[in-house]
């Protein structure tokens, strides 16, 4: 089992995102300490996997996970919806004790 699983929908957002990039090949998932809640996901297009990455892969796409980060996104999920209201990537974090009342944010 992967450490990080991608759903059908992410991978082909992730893939239609980096179709519209020259340079860039894969969707980079950084924890950053910000939030309402202390912790927050950032995302980023890159082409450069940074010594101590982890790499995960579905259907084509790529998602590229820091060494530090990966100790919060372990078995996690990443998904992506596409509603009238929000368009997102959203991460199901096994790990999070409780999250903001938007999402954004979450606490471990």
């Amino acid at each position: 089992m992967n450490e990080i699983e991608i759903t059908d929908f992410a991978a082909k957002h992730i893939l239609k995102l980096i179709s519209a990039e020259i340079d860039n090949d894969a969707l980079r998932i950084e924890v950053k300490g910000g939030g309402c809640s202390g912790f927050q996901y950032e995302y980023s297009l890159t082409n450069e996997m940074e010594p101590g990455d982890h790499e995960f892969k579905h259907n084509g796409a790529r998602v590229l996970v820091d060494n530090i980060s990966i100790n919060y996104l372990k078995g996690s999920t990443i998904d992506y919806t596409d509603s009238l209201i929000e368009s997102s990537f959203k991460i199901s974090n096994p790990n999070a004790s409780s999250s903001c009342g938007c999402g954004v944010s979450f606490t471990i």
